[in-house]
């Protein structure tokens, strides 16, 4: 088994190196046998934590091509911050000691199209707790619909949303822990805000914070 990584560096070489891999459709799928399967029943040392969207096409062992006990993951619709993503994330901080957070937007994103929706003149009302989840992508849509300068959401990209809801998220989760805000001013720990390609596969990194070069 090849060593765990002890830096932020090392553990987003990991990540970007697995999933590299899962791209190329050369997975090695470590990690994943009989043997480590038991040796990490007992407990565990994840190097990375991951807060990405629910959407059933973004497996993040799968897309990170890693194992058993190697990423700590949360996840809900949308990556949208809430106190139990929060105290989760910090819990892989403190007691785990994670020396990475990524947090994984996609592409064509159902949670952002079901914001951008919702402002439509013909849009139905949602579900109560839906529309908590989709209430947070709001900030997101009125920068993009400012930066292009119009009011109709069938002028603008979802992407770009998207984009812009990825930031908030990470914003919001800073402005929300002083555990991880101290973490990463202390260079124990880095966080990479990155979007998730459905359809090519790839994971591009577009926020950092912390040393991971």
């Amino acid at each position: 088994m090849t060593e765990s990584p002890r830096t932020p560096r090392d553990a987003w070489a990991f990540m970007r190196a697995g999933n590299d891999r899962f791209v190329k459709g050369t997975p090695a799928h470590p990690n994943q046998d009989m043997n480590h399967r038991d040796s990490v029943a007992d407990g565990q040392t994840p190097y990375a934590a991951l807060f990405g969207c629910s959407d059933s096409r973004l497996g993040a062992e799968i897309i990170f091509d890693v194992g058993l006990g190697e990423l700590f993951v949360v996840r809900n619709a949308g990556q949208t911050i809430s106190q139990s993503v929060v105290g989760s994330l910090e819990y892989a901080v403190a007691a785990l000691k994670v020396h990475l957070i990524l947090v994984l937007a996609h592409d064509n994103c159902g949670a952002v199209q079901a914001a951008v929706d919702s402002r439509r003149p013909d849009s139905v009302m949602l579900p109560v707790n839906i529309k908590v989840l989709t209430d947070t992508i709001q900030p997101a849509i009125d920068r993009v619909l400012l930066n292009n300068a119009t009011t109709d959401v069938d002028e603008i990209n979802i992407d770009a949303v998207g984009e812009e809801h990825l930031r908030d998220t990470i914003a919001e989760l800073l402005g929300t822990s002083e555990l991880i805000a101290e973490a990463i001013a202390t260079g124990d720990l880095a966080i990479v805000g990155a979007t998730y390609n459905l359809r090519e596969g790839h994971v591009i990194p577009s926020v950092v914070l912390g040393d991971i070069e």
